[in-house]
């Protein structure tokens, strides 16, 4: 089955029935009940002895709020659900104050870097290895460095599985793909974070134990910095629940902009330079519209740190002068715990990005998604958590003339637009504590 066919096939699912728990196309048949049937018969993973030990391979990133958010929701999830469980995280990258983030929102957790004692002491330690929510198998090689070296077990929570990576501008071959679905049969389990790609894995011939829908660890993201947040809505004269935040994107990251390491890509900025006025247009009729027919302001902020410029270049210097006053630009970057307490504050969100989409819903705030072909399938984890409607892919004319109506019909009826945001938290939420039940049924099979 081709990629596209994969896709026509899941344009017809029926995500209302999906959002209940009823249907069962796009997950393993049974899934949902099977999980949830573990949750009250699971005796601890401990049983009163020694903790059982996770070391959780995140943190790939530290330019990106996504990024740095896969780790917190992770982490809070089990902290939740599995709380006798000693984790110990196994890092890319804490860099730019992240470690002090996580050390003082975990103060039990231990980091184990690259290269370091730490790791060594791990890979002795601990029972179980959990790959977390990434745009793929990001760690896959180090997946395959602990089954070789160690035997034990491992699972992988909330990946998108594609065939052509966001970062990639061609396709993955066919040995490339062969290989990632080895590792998917290795593991325990494997929770992708969008039907699609649990999907294309099964066409594949991934079979691991347990496949399913499993939603990307940043919806459970609870860091704040509320003292950073309340001053910079003061200084902007933003109003709690009188904005919407808007957050424009390329069509690749030009990573060259903020990374000496990183060599120009003429491909990716051809694309980039190409598209940007087509990926950002709607957007900006978007926030004229609300500024002019409603009482909110727009905060145009960034979720990586090459979107301030994009910004700039694409919202604010080609908006009218008349609505100006009425929209708030954020020049500079922000990490996770001041953006997820902006968000909540604010009357909801729109714009081309995913993860701060992610941790809106997380908290009951509404959330418009503008996807693009460049990024992946993870988008359609909209429909799988029942917020179809509020997907928009930029390369369909159709959904494009789409977008600005339905922001301003979420601005116009928060209530309502709340409503729906909070009936996805509480089906995310379900899901996260059904997966938790498969990973502590793992780990009391542990000797």
């Amino acid at each position: 089955m081709t990629h596209s066919e994969i896709e026509t096939q899941f344009s017809a699912i029926d995500r209302r029935a999906f959002l209940s728990g009823s249907a069962r196309t796009g997950l393993a048949a049974g899934a949902i009940a099977t999980s949830s049937s573990l949750w009250p018969s699971l005796a601890s993973a401990n049983d009163g002895k020694t903790p059982k030990r996770v070391l959780l391979r995140s943190s790939w990133q530290t330019v990106n709020i996504g990024d740095i958010a896969h780790t917190p929701g992770v982490l809070s999830i089990l902290r939740k659900h599995l709380p006798e469980v000693e984790v110990t995280l196994w890092p890319s990258n804490v860099d730019n104050g992240v470690e002090e983030l996580l050390r003082k929102e975990f103060p039990k957790l231990k980091i184990a870097k690259p290269r370091s004692e730490e790791l060594k002491r791990a890979f002795q330690e601990c029972d179980f290895l959990l790959h977390g929510s990434g745009a793929a198998i990001v760690a896959e090689r180090d997946l395959e460095r602990w089954r070789e070296e160690t035997g034990k077990p491992y699972g992988i929570y909330g990946i998108t599985f594609p065939m052509k990576k966001s970062s990639a501008t061609t396709a993955r071959n066919e040995e490339a793909m062969a290989r990632s679905v080895e590792v998917l049969n290795h593991a325990r389990f494997v929770f992708f974070r969008d039907s699609k790609s649990l999907e294309l894995a099964k066409s594949l011939g991934a079979s691991a134990p347990v496949m399913e829908f499993g939603p990307d660890g940043a919806f459970a993201c609870d860091l704040r910095d509320e003292p950073a947040a309340d001053r910079f809505l003061a200084e902007n004269r933003l109003e709690p629940q009188k904005f919407l935040c808007c957050i424009p994107r390329l069509r690749y990251t030009p990573y060259w902009t903020i990374k000496p390491n990183v060599k120009f890509d003429p491909i990716k900025h051809a694309r980039n330079e190409a598209m940007k006025e087509h990926d950002h247009a709607q957007l900006r009729e978007a926030i004229v519209q609300v500024a002019r027919e409603t009482d909110h302001k727009v905060l145009v902020c960034p979720e990586d740190r090459t979107q301030m410029a994009v910004g700039k270049e694409m919202l604010i210097d080609r908006l009218p002068k008349d609505v100006l006053s009425r929209v708030v630009w954020r020049p500079n970057y922000w990490l996770t715990g001041e953006a997820v307490s902006v968000y909540m504050k604010s009357a909801g969100l729109f714009g081309n990005e995913m993860h701060s989409p992610i941790m809106c819903i997380g908290h009951g705030i509404p959330a418009i998604v503008c996807r693009f072909e460049e990024q992946t399938s993870k988008g359609y984890m909209w429909e799988d958590i029942g917020l179809g409607d509020w997907l928009f892919d930029l390369d369909s004319d159709t959904d494009r003339n789409r977008i600005v109506p339905t922001v301003l019909q979420m601005a116009n009826d928060l209530d309502a637009a709340k409503a729906r945001a909070d009936e996805a938290r509480r089906f995310v939420e379900k899901r996260q504590r059904e997966t938790m039940a498969v990973l502590r049924k793992e780990l009391a099979s542990v000797s």
